[in-house]
This record gives C-alpha cells, sequence and structure tokens, in this order.
C-alpha cells in the first residue's frame, strides 16, 4: 500500500481508538483489515505515516494534535482549549484525587512493583481506601504476587492508564525525586581558609583602630581634668 493511501488508514484508526495505539498495534491492524495484500504493512512505512500526521497537526489551525501518551499514539487537544473543554465535560474534568490517594500513587510510581504492606510502612497509615480508588480508577494494578514474602502479599504497579493520566510514555519518564525536591532543598555555603583568613584580617584592622580611637579619647579626658 502507498504511503498517501496508507496515512489516512493509520489517522481514522488512531482518531477512532478508546485508547493509545502503538506502531505495532496499528500495523496488526492494518494487516488484519487487508489480509489480501501480498504485501504487509512495515514498521517504517507506519512510522513515516505518524511523522506525517504529527507534522500536518502542529499546524496551530488544528486545535488538536498527535502525541505519544500512554505507551501509544492519540489525539489530544492542545492545552491552549483545555478550559473550554473542561465547562463541555463538567465534574469529569474537576475530579482530582485526594491527597492520601496521590501520596499512594508517588510511593507505587517510584518503588514498584511494592506490596501494600511496604507502601503503608512508608505512608505511616492504613492505604486500603487508597489503594481501592487507584484500583478503580484504573490508575494502578495488580502485578502478581511476592513470591519472596511470608504470605505471598499481592503487589502493585502503575498502568498504562496511569501513563495516558499524566502524559507520560514510560515510569521512567517520571521526574527524579531530586529534580521534585530541589526548589526545598537549601544548599550549605561554602567555606574555606581564605574566608577565615580574610575575616581575621578585618577583625583586627577593627580591633586596631578601636584601641587607637581609645588612647586618644582617654589623653583627652586626662587634659580636661
Amino acid at each position: 500500500m502507498e504511503i498517501a493511501n496508507l496515512i489516512n488508514h493509520v489517522e481514522a484508526l488512531i482518531f477512532a481508538s478508546e485508547k493509545p495505539l502503538t506502531a505495532v498495534e496499528i500495523i496488526e491492524l492494518i494487516n488484519n483489515a487487508f489480509g489480501f495484500m501480498d504485501d504487509k504493512v512495515t514498521l517504517d512505512q507506519v512510522e513515516t505515516c505518524i511523522d506525517g500526521i504529527n507534522e500536518k497537526y502542529n499546524s496551530s489551525f488544528y486545535p488538536f494534535e498527535l502525541r505519544q501518551s500512554g505507551g501509544g499514539w492519540q489525539f489530544l487537544t492542545k492545552k491552549e482549549f483545555h478550559t473550554t473543554i473542561a465547562q463541555l465535560n463538567g465534574d469529569k474534568f474537576l475530579k482530582r484525587l485526594s491527597t492520601a490517594a496521590l501520596e499512594t500513587l508517588a510511593i507505587i510510581a517510584y518503588k514498584q512493583p511494592i506490596t501494600k504492606s511496604e507502601i503503608e510502612a512508608i505512608r505511616g497509615v492504613n492505604c486500603d481506601y487508597s489503594i481501592q480508588k487507584l484500583l478503580e480508577k484504573e490508575l494502578i494494578i495488580i502485578s502478581g504476587r511476592n513470591e519472596q514474602m511470608v504470605g505471598k502479599p499481592l503487589i502493585y504497579a502503575t498502568s498504562r492508564h496511569f501513563m495516558d493520566y499524566f502524559g507520560i510514555n514510560t515510569a521512567e519518564e517520571l521526574p527524579k525525586i531530586s529534580e521534585v525536591l530541589a526548589d526545598q532543598i537549601v544548599l550549605p555555603t561554602l567555606v574555606n581558609a581564605e574566608h577565615f583568613e580574610m575575616e581575621g584580617e578585618i577583625e583586627g584592622q577593627a580591633t586596631g583602630e578601636m584601641s587607637q580611637e581609645d588612647e586618644n579619647a582617654q589623653g583627652e579626658n586626662i587634659e580636661g581634668a
């Protein structure tokens, strides 16, 4: 299939999909749709199509764009239109995660895979409710059991929906903890020997000047007497 024709099929698939589509999924869908073709669609062809679609929607003429998020490609409205769209969707955009849920989600994101007892050890409180809410919102998944721990407890990890929710493709794209806390860290003042030497000279000069002033004042007092 020629690129000029293939690009429309790729665009239609991404537009119609309810979830982000990877290049591999697009290849499979198109090859299944046109099973009669002798030449199967390749990864290079699909990637070329995606580049073309990207270039098309990067124009300011369109209110949406093609973005890689949640591990695949999808159409998303541009950020300058978010306030307008929020009026249409109402409560869906107003819903926010509680502080407890955000703290629990952050621990899972940075420590995954992790058990509930490990999460609670970090937070210091029971996390049953927060974990349940995060599971309901499909931001985390049960990825298995820890076979090394007593009772083989469930272990949790972030989901593809989590990546889509925060606009990233992998957990590796999360900001480093050091970057998050950078603004809160107070760096110590660097001190070296030169600082002490300079301070000693200044103190010595000040002491000498005060002593001379004191002697003059004492002399004036004696003459006056």
